[in-house]
């Protein structure tokens, strides 16, 4: 094809809904499609990053009008972010100057129509523990670094619970497809440009336990809401998994701890930790391969607080890399 022909084809393309980012949104081995200041076309295949073109500020512009327009979601510069759930499932982010300093910025994330099988993340030694994990009704946390398919985890640790099991999922932006008949998915709502009418997962999960859930599935904590999920896996709520950006199993704890102390300043450190090792479990921590291949690197075992020490967290390690080393002792079953 000469350079004519690629012009002609790049006019057309623009002349699409979405500026030519659909021939990147259909390929099924494509999982995220981003732009970046405006012009860089990026895409996600396989967890790696490759960049596939170029746009014109404009035609993005017109792409995001066309990709909101149906969510009813307001984006400009008194507001300029939303973070949203597609109809399809699929996750958008989009951000405008001045906010976005080089240019507006757009990212997707497909929607896997296909449920992850827990083999993907690790071997079948490793799989056959985490089986045993949800099987004891432990309390999970999946910690990783953004991108680390912590989310896609939690799916697939979610569908092995049993049937017959009433799941009750919370997220900012629902993500989760369960094949399971008693689920009920709730999703967070920002505020109106009035002020009024959020729905925060502090709100959820106060409203989650009136629905009368056999498991709670929590999407990432990353702020207040922490406290009210804790007091909920202490509670009598056992066998919940969660999520939360952290660098290690141990980090996941702290982090979870620093949550609470930032939004109950009173509350004794060593009480927070206290209340953190008594409501989680395990932790099961994943990163990315040098592939890009997201994999089940760590699962520790939260010791229990004994009422004489110093409150410091501490884990013991059940599985490291591709092997299982420690039998679990802290099921709720």
């Amino acid at each position: 094809m000469n350079r004519a022909s690629d012009l002609a084809t790049d006019l057309v393309a623009e002349q699409a809904p979405l500026g030519g980012l659909e021939r990147w949104l259909h390929d099924p081995a494509v999982t995220e499609v981003m732009v970046n200041a405006g012009t860089q076309i990026w895409v996600e295949r396989s967890g790696q990053l490759t960049q596939v073109g170029a746009i014109r500020p404009g035609t993005l512009m017109t792409a995001i009008e066309h990709v909101l327009a149906p969510l009813g979601r307001r984006l400009d510069r008194t507001q300029p972010m939303v973070d949203a759930r597609l109809a399809d499932g699929s996750r958008v982010c989009a951000v405008l100057p001045p906010v976005a300093v080089d240019g507006p910025c757009l990212a997707i994330r497909r929607f896997a129509a296909q449920q992850f099988a827990l083999q993907a993340f690790a071997t079948s030694q490793v799989v056959e523990l985490l089986r045993e994990l949800v099987s004891a009704r432990c309390n999970l946390v999946v910690s990783g670094a953004t991108s680390s398919g912590k989310t896609t985890l939690l799916n697939s640790l979610a569908g092995e619970v049993q049937r017959d099991e009433r799941i009750v999922t919370l997220e900012d932006v629902a993500e989760m497809r369960l094949a399971h008949t008693h689920v009920v998915r709730l999703e967070t709502r920002d505020a109106t440009p009035d002020g009024v009418g959020e729905v925060t997962l502090g709100h959820l999960l106060r409203t989650a336990l009136r629905l009368r859930p056999d498991r709670l599935v929590v999407g990432e904590v990353r702020g207040s809401e922490a406290v009210h999920l804790l007091h909920a896996l202490n509670t009598g709520h056992d066998g919940s998994l969660t999520t939360v950006h952290a660098n290690s199993a141990l980090d996941a704890l702290h982090r979870l701890a620093a949550l609470v102390v930032q939004e109950v300043g009173n509350w004794p450190l060593i009480a927070v930790r206290r209340h953190v090792a008594s409501a989680v479990d395990v932790v099961v921590h994943l990163e990315r391969d040098g592939t890009g291949a997201r994999r089940v690197v760590a699962i520790a075992e939260v010791t229990r607080p004994d009422e004489g020490d110093s409150g410091a967290l501490t884990v013991r390690p059940l599985a490291d890399g591709d092997t299982v080393v420690g039998a679990l002792t802290r099921g709720r079953q």
